[in-house]
């Protein structure tokens, strides 16, 4: 809900030069704190997990009010970011837990299209709280989605039928806790393809001002409605013809997107460029998830889920980063930084064909 409206609010703050670092920080604390929710997830339920992830999502809603600096403004970022690093990692788990192999693609389709409805419909609900209101009514009613999913969780079966109670040595994180071998594959797919998920959210607002589109959200529509349309049917096809097949689709789907965001001139090209968008990371999301879960013992599900979180949050982290950076309120720039990040769907797609075609 918030994502669409925080670049115009951090640079309110005096902060346009640092937008790159929006999705960045917040990633980052993501990725940090993975190796944590991988290990709970794997010991201690994946049900608290999930509440954990969920209460620091509504308390990071709460606490930008507060802020009146740059400073602050990061700061809070920072504490936001652990909410994805735990509560998708217990979702993860938890829906694996529940469906046969030969059903986790189109059951993990079916998840990844319902957190696309929230995560796409939420910047468009946001924007217009925002353009109603003000910029904290969009905070606070953040805030009671967030908290709200909490009481659907109290009300779930928890599936980790080996559960250890909860003590602090559970926090202590050696090396073997921070990275799954086995899902090596799937995660250099991940941090290649997210890349250019990270230019989009931390670019695509101000493309939308450069293209004379005032509700933001719109790119996150178009984005969101065409990604509903192969979410399951993508994993029943990786289910019966496996995950490289409708892998390589995507990543070239990727690739051809972001050449066509890039060099829009009009809105129609722009939101041309989001469907596509939306189709490539439609398909390309749910099987990577599935392929890494396939590859994963069942003993180390949530550090295999964690590994692949990671890897998509320094993809994100770095595309934001980059490019956020290079754009720096120069909009002519725009054509380049895609360009840029269509390469990388590009290397993922010449990976999974020519290096990791046997794996």
């Amino acid at each position: 809900m918030i994502i669409a409206e925080l670049p115009g609010y951090l640079s309110r703050l005096g902060g346009e030069e640092y937008l790159g670092l929006i999705i960045a920080l917040f990633t980052l604390t993501a990725g940090l704190s993975r190796p944590f929710s991988g290990k709970l997830t794997d010991r201690w339920g994946r049900i608290p997990v999930m509440i954990i992830g969920a209460l620091v999502s509504g308390i990071g809603s709460l606490l930008y009010p507060f802020v009146s600096s740059i400073f602050g403004f990061f700061l809070v970022r920072l504490i936001h970011g652990f909410s994805t690093g735990f509560k998708p990692t217990g979702t993860s788990a938890y829906v694996a837990d529940l469906v046969p192999m030969n059903k986790r693609g189109e059951a993990l389709g079916i998840l990844s299209m319902f957190a696309t409805i929230g995560s796409a419909s939420g910047p468009v609900l946001g924007s217009a709280v925002y353009l109603s209101y003000d910029i904290n009514t969009l905070f606070y009613v953040s805030a009671v989605f967030a908290v709200a999913s909490v009481a659907i969780l109290l009300g779930m079966k928890e599936t980790l039928e080996v559960r250890e109670k909860f003590t602090w040595k559970l926090l202590k994180i050696t090396r073997n806790d921070i990275y799954e071998p086995s899902v090596l594959v799937p995660s250099v797919v991940m941090l290649l393809t997210t890349f250019s998920f990270g230019t989009v959210v931390a670019l695509s607002p101000d493309f939308s001002d450069f293209l004379g589109v005032e509700n933001k959200g719109l790119f996150f529509s178009f984005f969101t409605g065409s990604s509903l349309l192969v979410r399951i049917i993508g994993g029943k096809i990786s289910d019966k013809y496996g995950r490289r097949v409708v892998l390589k689709i995507s990543t070239a789907t990727l690739f051809i997107c972001m050449l066509v965001i890039g060099f829009a001139t009009t809105q129609a090209q722009f939101f041309t460029g989001a469907f596509l968008f939306g189709l490539g990371y439609g398909l390309n999301s749910p099987t990577l998830f599935a392929w890494a879960i396939d590859r994963t013992p069942d003993a180390s599900r949530g550090k295999g889920i964690s590994t692949i979180f990671i890897f998509l949050e320094i993809g994100i982290g770095l595309g934001a980063l980059i490019t956020g950076s290079m754009y720096q309120g120069v909009d002519s720039r725009f054509p380049l930084i895609f360009g840029i990040s269509s390469i990388f769907s590009l290397l993922a797609f010449l990976y999974i064909t020519f290096i990791a075609k046997n794996e």
